[in-house]
C-alpha cells in the first residue's frame, strides 16, 4: 500500500541522528585535543642526542633551511636522444665546474684553516668533473641503456659509492668520505640537469643555530663563522668532510640529530653542545643556565689548551713523550698545525688513488708527499706505502695492474706488503718519490701488514735498488737516508717482534688492526663489534712484546692506533716502555695534558699491575680508576 509524504529515514547501523550527530561533536572534540596536546610539547623543552663533531656551546634561534632536491625521476629515452642527453651531462659539467671554481675563488674569505682544509677537497672535485669514472660511466649509461642523463649519473654514483662502502677495509671512515665525495658530485650535477636551485645562507640572521636535515661541505664552505652561531643536521656522522670542514671553521656543530626537524619550529630558541653532541629545544631556565656556563668553561678551556701547544710534551719528572698525528688526506694539515703535533706519525698514502682514472705517477707521488712535508716545517713525516688488497675498489689500480681475486676472506688476502712485493713496480715509484722528497725534510717509510722478517727483506732490497737508480739520475740525497719500518698489526707479527727488529729500522705498532687480529672481531659487524676490546690481555701481551723487542735493541717504536689518542690508556703505554704516539690531531691537546700529570715511575708500577691481570673487565676498572700522581 502506498503512502503519501517522504519517507522517513531508516538509519543502517542501528543508532539515532542524535547519536550520530553526538559521536562527530565528541570526534572535533578529540582532534581539537590531540592538536592542543601537540603544541603542548612543542611548547615544551626536547632535548635530542646525536653525534659530536665540533666543539663549543651555541645559544640562538633556529633558523631551519632546506636544500631543493637534488633528485630526479627516473627517466629512460629513446635511441634518437642520446646524443642530445650526452650534450646536457657536457653542459651540466661544465657548469659544476665553474661553480667548483667560485667556491674556491671563495675561499679567500675564509679563515686560513678553512682555506687549506677546503682547497684540496675542491681540487678533488674538480677532478672528479673531469674524465673521471663517474662521468665515463654515466655517459656510457646513456649510451648502453638508454638512460636520462640524470639518471645516468644517479646510477652510475650509486655504483661506484656501493663498490667503496663495501671494500673490506679497517679504515670505515675513509670510504664512507670517498662515497660521500661522489654522492655530493652527482647531486650537484643532478641539479644543474634539472635546474633545480641551491641552498643559500644569505638570509640565515646572525647568531642563529642553522638546522638543516643534511649538509654538505660545499654548503659548509658558504658558511661565515662570524655569524653562524652553530650547526645542527639530522644527518651526517663524524668522519666526513663537512664534520672536518665545520671543526676547521671552529663552529659548534652536531650532526645525525633523529627526529630533529620534525620536533622544531623556525625561530625557537636553542641550546647546542658540540662536545656532548646534544641540542636543548625551547629550554627551560636550568638548561638556559647551563649552556651558559658550558660556553664560559669551552672558552677557558680554549685559552688552556691553546697554550699547551706551545708547551712540550714531558712528563713531572722530565721524561719526553712524542705526539704525532695520522694525517689521510692533505684536507686535514690545517688540524694538525692547530693541534701542535710534533710531525705526521702515519701518513696514509692510500688518497692518491682514489677517483683517478690511471695510476699516480712518481711525480704525482713527488707532489703530494712535498705539500705535507713542506707543511709540518721540518717537525717528521712517516709515510706509509700503498696499503691495498683486491677488495678495495680503486679504479686506478683495477685499470692499471693485473687484476687478482680477493678471495672470500680479504683481510687475510693479499693485501698490504704482500701485494707490493707481488707488484714492485708500485712500490718503486713510492720509493723514488719519497727518497726525492727526504731533501725538503725529515720522512721515514713504513711498510704494511708486515707478518716474517723475509718481507721486509725483499722490500729492503728494492728500495736499495731504487736508491741507485735516483742517485744515477742525478738526484742528491741527504747523506741519511729514510728509515725503513715495519707496521706491527698481526699477532704473528708481534710474536716476530725479535727476528722483524733486526730487519726493520722502527716499528709502528697498528693497534685499530691488531686487536681484530688477535680477537678475530670485525668492529663494523654489530653482532661483535662488542667482543672488540683494545685492553684485552691478549692484545696489551703482544704490544708489550713488540714493544720491548724494539727496546733491547735501541729501536724507535710507536703506537699509532685509535689507543694512542685516549688519553686515559697513556700511562699504560707510557708503562710499557712507548715514548711516541700518533694520534688524529684533536686528540693531541688532551693526551699531552694527561702526559704533563704524570711521572714515569709511577707508569711503569701502574703497567706491571695491569699486565698481572688475566681479565679484561679488571684491567678497564684500573685504567679508569687510575689517578695520575697516586702510588701503586
Amino acid at each position: 500500500m502506498k503512502t503519501d509524504g517522504p519517507a522517513a529515514p531508516r538509519p543502517t547501523d542501528g543508532k539515532s541522528a542524535e547519536t550520530r550527530d553526538g559521536k562527530a561533536t565528541d570526534k572535533a572534540a578529540e582532534l581539537k585535543a590531540a592538536e592542543a596536546r601537540k603544541a603542548g610539547r612543542r611548547a615544551r623543552e626536547v632535548t635530542i642526542k646525536g653525534i659530536a663533531i665540533s666543539p663549543g656551546v651555541a645559544i640562538g634561534p633556529i633558523f631551519d633551511v632546506d636544500a631543493a632536491p637534488a633528485a630526479a625521476p627516473r627517466r629512460t629515452i629513446t635511441a634518437a636522444k642520446v646524443e642530445e642527453e650526452r650534450g646536457r651531462l657536457t653542459t651540466a659539467v661544465a657548469t659544476s665546474r665553474k661553480q667548483v671554481g667560485k667556491l674556491k675563488a671563495r675561499l679567500a674569505i675564509l679563515p686560513e684553516e678553512a682555506q687549506e682544509e677546503l682547497e684540496p677537497l675542491l681540487d678533488a672535485y674538480a677532478m672528479m668533473l673531469g674524465e673521471s669514472r663517474l662521468i665515463r660511466g654515466a655517459r656510457k649509461r646513456i649510451e648502453a641503456e638508454l638512460l636520462s642523463a640524470e639518471t645516468a649519473v644517479s646510477d652510475e654514483a650509486d655504483a661506484i659509492a656501493g663498490a667503496i662502502l663495501a671494500a673490506k677495509d679497517d679504515d670505515k671512515a675513509g670510504l664512507r668520505r670517498r662515497a660521500g665525495e661522489v654522492h655530493e658530485i652527482a647531486r650537484r650535477l643532478t641539479r644543474n640537469l634539472t635546474q633545480s636551485g641551491f641552498r643559500s645562507f644569505k638570509e640565515v640572521p646572525e647568531g642563529s643555530i642553522l638546522v638543516a636535515e643534511e649538509m654538505t661541505p660545499a654548503d659548509a664552505a658558504l658558511l661565515d663563522p662570524s655569524r653562524i652561531a652553530g650547526v645542527a643536521t639530522e644527518e651526517g656522522g663524524a668522519d666526513g668532510h663537512t664534520a672536518i670542514m665545520l671543526r676547521a671553521l671552529g663552529i659548534p656543530s652536531v650532526l645525525g640529530l633523529p627526529g630533529l626537524t620534525n620536533a622544531l619550529s623556525r625561530g625557537d630558541q636553542a641550546v647546542l653542545d658540540g662536545r656532548a653532541g646534544t641540542i636543548v629545544l625551547r629550554p627551560g631556565k636550568e638548561a638556559l643556565a647551563e649552556g651558559r656556563q658550558g660556553i664560559a668553561a669551552y672558552a677557558k678551556e680554549r685559552t688552556r689548551l691553546g697554550k699547551l701547544r706551545r708547551l712540550p710534551s714531558v712528563t713531572t719528572d722530565g721524561e719526553e713523550m712524542e705526539l704525532q698525528a695520522n694525517l689521510e688526506i692533505p684536507a686535514e694539515l690545517p688540524l694538525i698545525a692547530q693541534a701542535g703535533a710534533a710531525g705526521i706519525g702515519l701518513l696514509r698514502t692510500e688518497f692518491l688513488f682514489m677517483n683517478r682514472q690511471g695510476l699516480p705517477d712518481e711525480e704525482a707521488h713527488y707532489e703530494a708527499y712535498r705539500q705535507i712535508v713542506e707543511g709540518t716545517d721540518g717537525a717528521g713525516v712517516t709515510i706509509r706505502v700503498l696499503d691495498w688488497g683486491g677488495e678495495k675498489d680503486m679504479e686506478a689500480l683495477s685499470e692499471g695492474v693485473e687484476p687478482f681475486h680477493a678471495g672470500p676472506n680479504p683481510a687475510l688476502g693479499l693485501r698490504g706488503i704482500r701485494m707490493l712485493l707481488r707488484r714492485p713496480e708500485l712500490l718503486e715509484v713510492q720509493f723514488a718519490a719519497i727518497l726525492r722528497v727526504s731533501s725538503l725534510g725529515p720522512v721515514r717509510v713504513l711498510l704494511p701488514m708486515v707478518t716474517i722478517p723475509e718481507e721486509v727483506r725483499e722490500a729492503r732490497e728494492i728500495y736499495d735498488r731504487v736508491v741507485k737508480r735516483v742517485r744515477r739520475r742525478g738526484v742528491t740525497l741527504p747523506e741519511k737516508l729514510p728509515a725503513l719500518g715495519a707496521m706491527i698489526e698481526t699477532p704473528g707479527a708481534a710474536l716476530a717482534a725479535d727476528a722483524i727488529a733486526l730487519e726493520a729500522d722502527f716499528f709502528a705498532i697498528g693497534t685499530n688492526d691488531l686487536a681484530m687480529y688477535t680477537l678475530a672481531v670485525d668492529r663494523a659487524e654489530a653482532e661483535v663489534a662488542h667482543l672488540y676490546d683494545p685492553l684485552h690481555p691478549a692484545v696489551l701481551r703482544l704490544i708489550q712484546f713488540a714493544t720491548e723487542a724494539a727496546l733491547r735493541l735501541r729501536m724507535p717504536v710507536s703506537v699509532c692506533g685509535e689507543m694512542a689518542g685516549n688519553p686515559r690508556l697513556v700511562p699504560l703505554l707510557m708503562g710499557l716502555g712507548l715514548r711516541s704516539l700518533s694520534m688524529n690531531a684533536s686528540a693531541i691537546p688532551r693526551v699531552k695534558q694527561m702526559v704533563r700529570s704524570l711521572n714515569v715511575d709511577d707508569c711503569a708500577r701502574f703497567a706491571r699491575r695491569v699486565m698481572e691481570q688475566s681479565d679484561p673487565k679488571r684491567i678497564q676498572e684500573l685504567v679508569m680508576g687510575f689517578v695520575p700522581g697516586e702510588k701503586g
